[in-house]
Parts: structure tokens; sequence; C-alpha cells
């Protein structure tokens, strides 16, 4: 358990594009503040933690990846992670199989893993074919080596805020809010989608009891989704403390819709065209150039190693 401990503490904000700490001598700028040198800090500390374990005298601790299909971003996705894994010590696998692998297949892999002694975190890239059940796959991952915090065991831990494996996008926005000391206790907080591996797992982190086993931030949350009209958002918007936008829908939220002083956490990721060179870019959730002269701390954590957009 130690060595997985230590493995997800790396992958915590590894999923995440980073961006120097900036803040602006002008009062009518937004603060800026991305993940670069916390995920450069959490690093260090998880490098410090694989050589503390091995130098005890036990084994590496060693990841491995069930990479399924062809799918372009998976390849690039865990191609990340396994160069993360490498530069805190970790050994990682990478496993392919073909698109056409039968869900039998699979599973009879995933036990193959779970079973082996050497392997101490584990984790399927999603998205899957669409003839292989993904909760089935999920579910089959032992909770003990889950690192990707999907397992419907983990899953219910976190629900009852108790310590277990936390989905990284999540734990890197609360490692982000905790980290850079942004009130939680009592304050307004929307988070606006409701994905199961993002937006949900996000606001249980942030309403939860901070004197439980696993420390929630007191917060009350407000969850927005794809029937939340888009002005009924606005008005939660507007008396929101924290906005954690993890919808998966480009400029969802605008400058109108910000109070001052509130912080804006940014973790979707939208592949748009560009009406002027008609070349495709990756964008987030928020209107951030439509924001740049308010007072709002703006968090960026887009994710460029992330299994998928968050979806309403």
């Amino acid at each position: 358990m130690a060595a997985i401990r230590t493995l997800r503490k790396m992958c915590q904000l590894s999923r995440h594009q980073a961006c120097e700490l900036h803040t602006t001598s002008s009062r009518q700028e937004a603060v800026i503040i991305s993940g670069k040198k916390l995920a450069r800090q959490i690093r260090e500390e998880a490098r410090a933690d694989v050589e503390k374990w091995v130098s005890a005298g036990h084994r590496r601790p060693h990841l491995s990846v069930v990479l399924v299909g062809e799918n372009p971003a998976s390849h690039s996705y865990v191609l990340n992670k396994t160069r993360a894994a490498a530069d805190v010590g970790i050994s990682s696998e990478t496993i392919l199989k073909h698109s056409a692998i039968s869900e039998e297949e699979l599973l009879d892999l995933i036990y193959k893993l779970n079973t082996d002694h050497r392997v101490d975190g584990l984790l399927v890239q999603l998205p899957l074919p669409d003839h292989i059940d993904e909760r089935a796959i999920c579910n089959a991952v032992s909770p003990t080596k889950d690192v990707d915090g999907f397992h419907v065991v983990n899953v219910g831990r976190m629900c009852l805020d108790q310590s277990t494996m936390l989905p990284a996008t999540p734990w890197g926005v609360w490692e982000m809010i905790t980290r850079t000391g942004i009130p939680t206790m009592g304050k307004n907080v929307v988070v606006a989608g409701r994905s199961k591996n993002v937006g949900m797992p996000i606001a249980m982190l942030l309403h939860t009891d901070g004197r439980h086993e696993r420390p929630g931030g007191d917060a009350t949350v407000t969850i927005s989704h794809r029937y939340t009209p888009k002005e009924q958002l606005r008005q939660h918007t507007k008396i929101a403390d924290i906005i954690v936008a993890a919808a998966g829908i480009p400029n969802l939220i605008t400058a109108d819709m910000i109070k001052e002083g509130a912080a804006v956490i940014d973790v979707g990721i939208n592949r748009v065209q560009d009406p002027v060179t008609g070349k495709s870019r990756l964008v987030g959730d928020v209107d951030f150039e439509g924001k740049a002269g308010g007072e709002s701390v703006i968090v960026f954590l887009q994710r460029v190693t992330a299994q998928r957009p968050g979806v309403l």
C-alpha cells in the first residue's frame, strides 16, 4: 500500500498542463496560478519517497498500464504517464492490446496483473472500444492496485470520507487549492460538470467534513450539469467563491458570471478549430481572454493526459 500511495502521489498533477505562477502588479488584472511549480514540487516529493522506500530495502514500485487500440490521444497520454513514473524512479510497462480484444480476454489479463506480486499499481487507459463494458473493467482492477481510483470500492470509500485512491484530476484540483491556500471552509463552490471521474469526485472532496479520515473542504457545493439552464448557472456562479469548470464545453464560464475575488479553476479541455488558421487548438471551459481584466484568481489545470474531458 505504501508503494502504491507513492505512485499515486506522483500522478496527482502529472496529468495537467503547467505554467509558471504569475501575479500581476495591477489590481485590475487577474492573478493566474497554474500547475507547473506545484507539479515540480510534488514530483520531487514523490521521488524522495521512492528513494526512501528503496533505500529501506523494498522493491522499486512498478506500474502496469494496459492500452487497448490505436487511439493517438490515448497513446500520448500513456507515454506521458510512463515518463512521469520514470522521472520519480518508478518502473513501468505498457501492455498494448488490439482494439478487437474481447472483454473476456481483457478481464483475464487484468486478473493476471492483479495477482502478480511485482505489480504495485495498475491502470487500464480509457476510453475502451464500444464492445467492452468500461465499468466492468474498472471494477475488475484490484482496489489496492487501482491507480485511477475508479473501482467502486475506492469510489465508495471516497464518498464515505475514508482514505483511498483518488482520481488524479480531482486530486490535482484538491492539491492546487490546499497548497495555494485558497480557503474552502464555509465557502460557496460551483462545480460545472458531474462526470463520475472528474466533477463528482471534485464536489465530494470539497464539501465533505474536514475532521474525517480523508479530510474534506467543508464547503457548500453546487453541481451543475447538462440540464442546468445557463441563466441558472450564472446565478450560482455569481455568488461562488470558487468555480471549478469541468464540463468539456468551451467558454462555458464567462467574465460576467464571476464575482470579483473568486477563484476559478479550469480543468476543461476542448479541441476547437481556429477560425483564422483553420487549425485545431486546445482551450478550456473558461473564457480566459474575456476575464483577463477582472480581479478573480484564475487557476488553470488543463489536462494534456486526461482520460477524456468531463461531460455535463
